[in-house]
């Protein structure tokens, strides 16, 4: 009788096992089919693109590399989606990103755009290492980028000592060539449509990484302007966007203007904490430079280290991304090569030190001059501020260009 109970006991117990992972399979085909998998196996059957190199993992993998989704492994948090740092079984570290929702209506869009972005091969860009379409919600892998966001560099104390203007530079030259490479180079150009400094990353050698492309767009071929339910974050969002629903190119060059004024300023693209007038570093910062009290804003870093044409010239840039009419703004290649000469200029060792022997020169011989008293007056609270301008090259080089020295420090 005992023999009998525990062969009973065992076959029972063999048959809810069975039971329960023969609904596991069946709930995890479901969700395949569901999340797009038939389609994908089309793309890669057909050898589109770089499919086939794309893995497509399975549910226990990543249940797996992710320690069963335990908080610990928690990396970010967005409004498409939960980031978790992933350990697979040959010791590689990747980043697995679970959505939150899908709209069935979607899916066919969500796997075109997957097999896009399997094309896009960027040093800049993050790269998709494959998918997994057995879970209620598809869940995207891609490399795992250790340095964090450039929104925590800039706005996290810890995180200030090596952001200096040569790296704001770099890092803004390297974002801008990436969506500019994703707008014009890519196989099949794309439109990011959150472009954001929390969704710039760095790795282990700062090196930047443009990421999040959950509410990414194709570019039409024909020129027309494409329709879309309003997607973005508030202080980044381009205006035209947002009041039409017209969705182009240049809304990624809006939202990359004020990340460059991030940059430069040091400061939020929206805070309430501030007065009416700071609120939104977009509107203050246009209203700043119109009003010739531009290094009344900027971080004190970015006004020691740059000099005055390079503040200048990015300043405009900045100016130009940010137009309210979006036909104005120029395109993201323009933007790339314009940062990228400044900072190849910047680097140039015989123009630095031509410039400062020049500088020295002038000054020694007559340090009363107007234009040395302009570049002083309003830094007199901060002496290490008002030495590196005294002595700044461009200006006293050029002392047939007032309008530049005035505009930029005029004081209110």
């Amino acid at each position: 009788m005992g023999f009998g109970f525990l062969s009973i006991l065992i076959g029972i117990t063999w048959l809810y096992f069975s039971i329960t992972s023969r609904k596991l399979i069946k709930t995890r085909e479901k969700f395949f089919l569901q999340n797009g998998g038939l389609l994908l196996k089309q793309h890669v059957s057909s050898n589109e693109g770089g499919v086939e190199s794309t893995k497509i993992f399975t549910a226990e993998e990543l249940e797996k590399a992710t320690n069963n989704y335990a908080e610990d492994r928690i990396v970010g948090r967005g409004g498409y989606g939960t980031v978790y740092r992933g350990i697979l079984p040959d010791k590689c570290v990747v980043a697995i990103k679970k959505s939150r929702i899908m709209d069935e209506s979607q899916i066919e869009q969500f796997i075109n755009e997957m097999v896009i972005l399997t094309q896009v091969n960027h040093r800049n860009v993050v790269k998709l290492m494959g998918c997994c379409l057995e879970s209620e919600v598809p869940l995207l892998v891609y490399e795992f980028v250790s340095n964090g966001t450039l929104f925590h560099h800039i706005h996290s104390r810890g995180g200030m000592s090596w952001l200096s203007w040569e790296n704001r530079l770099r890092i803004a030259a390297e974002s801008a060539g990436a969506l500019a490479y994703l707008h014009s180079a890519a196989s099949k150009p794309i439109i990011h449509r959150d472009v954001k400094s929390a969704n710039i990353l760095l790795d282990e050698h700062y090196t930047t990484k443009i990421s999040d492309f959950g509410a990414s767009r194709l570019i039409p071929l024909d020129p027309a302007q494409v329709t879309t339910l309003v997607q973005g974050t508030l202080g980044y969002l381009d205006p035209e966007y947002f009041h039409t629903s017209q969705l182009t190119d240049k809304s990624d060059v809006y939202s990359f203007g004020v990340v460059l004024a991030e940059l430069l300023t040091g400061k939020k693209p929206l805070c309430l904490e501030r007065s009416q007038e700071e609120r939104n570093l977009a509107t203050y910062f246009i209203m700043s430079v119109k009003e010739n009290r531009l290094f009344h804003i900027l971080e004190p870093r970015v006004v020691r280290e740059g000099t005055l044409e390079q503040l200048q010239i990015v300043a405009e840039l900045v100016k130009k991304c940010l137009n309210l009419n979006g036909e104005d703004r120029p395109a993201m290649k323009e933007v790339a090569m314009e940062l990228e000469g400044l900072r190849k200029f910047t680097k140039h060792p015989w123009v630095n030190q031509h410039d400062h022997e020049e500088s020295a020169s002038l000054v020694s011989e007559n340090e009363q001059s107007d234009l040395y008293t302009v570049q002083l007056s309003p830094f007199n609270n901060n002496p290490d501020i008002s030495g590196q301008y005294s002595l700044d090259s461009n200006q006293l080089m050029f002392p047939a260009k007032p309008s530049v020295t005035s505009s930029l420090f005029c004081c209110s």
